[in-house]
């Protein structure tokens, strides 16, 4: 996968990708979009060896450490440096939630851009709580996932890939469409106005969402934790 004259991103059917090359300013956004790219086709934990990369640019070097914050609220999505010492200042990600699970610890399914996507996302969203015993976040899964799906059908009017996996006692869900545009929240609508609240729900019931461009594409993410659907109810 060339994305550059300077720079080599390969890669094979491991969970390994090898940057060679140089690694400059003029080639940082297209590695940084086919980094973003495999962690989404290949779930689960993806080493990156950079023993063959160089990086005469210290301030290049920002775009893998960002590529590791775009993905860790991905679901099974982990971006693992090797050597970890290659960035300044060090390559360290506060940890919110336990490492990325094994791939097979995770759903996923194509869906098409029409509305009843929306009722096989819930099933889906429903049976992985209850696998996971997550049952308190099927509700609000459920609403999350819902305004997901509906986004893509009313605005990106693509095929979706719907995926979820859990993390701890937290659930993480993404939807990933093939339309540039990322959501925007703009706070509670109007009560007189018509629409505009998916984003709202969303906001309402997950503790923390957004969205990741990819070069044909965006991936809307967000996660959901059983201790806050506790602390609600209560």
């Amino acid at each position: 996968m060339p994305t550059d004259a300077h720079c080599l991103v390969e890669t094979d059917d491991s969970a390994t990708v090898r940057l060679t090359g140089v690694l400059d300013r003029p080639g940082a956004e297209a590695v940084r979009g086919a980094l973003l790219a495999r962690l989404w086709e290949r779930p689960g934990p993806v080493r990156v060896d950079l023993s063959g990369l160089r990086i005469p640019d210290p301030s290049v070097r920002d775009v893998l450490d960002a590529v590791r914050r775009a993905v860790a609220d991905w679901p099974a999505a982990e971006l693992l440096l090797d050597p970890p010492d290659l960035l300044s200042p060090p390559n360290q990600v506060d940890p919110v939630d336990p490492p990325a699970p094994a791939p097979t610890d995770l759903r996923d399914a194509d869906l098409p851009p029409v509305p009843e996507a929306a009722r096989e996302a819930r099933s889906l969203v429903a049976a992985g709580c209850l696998r996971w015993g997550l049952p308190e976040l099927a509700e609000p899964a459920c609403i999350a996932v819902t305004e997901m799906v509906n986004n893509v059908v009313a605005h990106a009017a693509t095929p979706m890939t719907l995926r979820l996996a859990p993390r701890g006692d937290a659930l993480h869900m993404a939807v990933r469409d093939h339309a540039g545009g990322r959501p925007a929240y703009a706070g509670p609508a109007p009560v007189d106005s018509v629409g505009g609240r998916g984003l709202l729900l969303i906001d309402t019931v997950a503790r923390r969402w957004g969205s990741t461009p990819l070069p044909d594409g965006k991936v809307v993410w967000c996660v959901l934790y059983a201790e806050d659907e506790a602390a609600f109810r209560n």
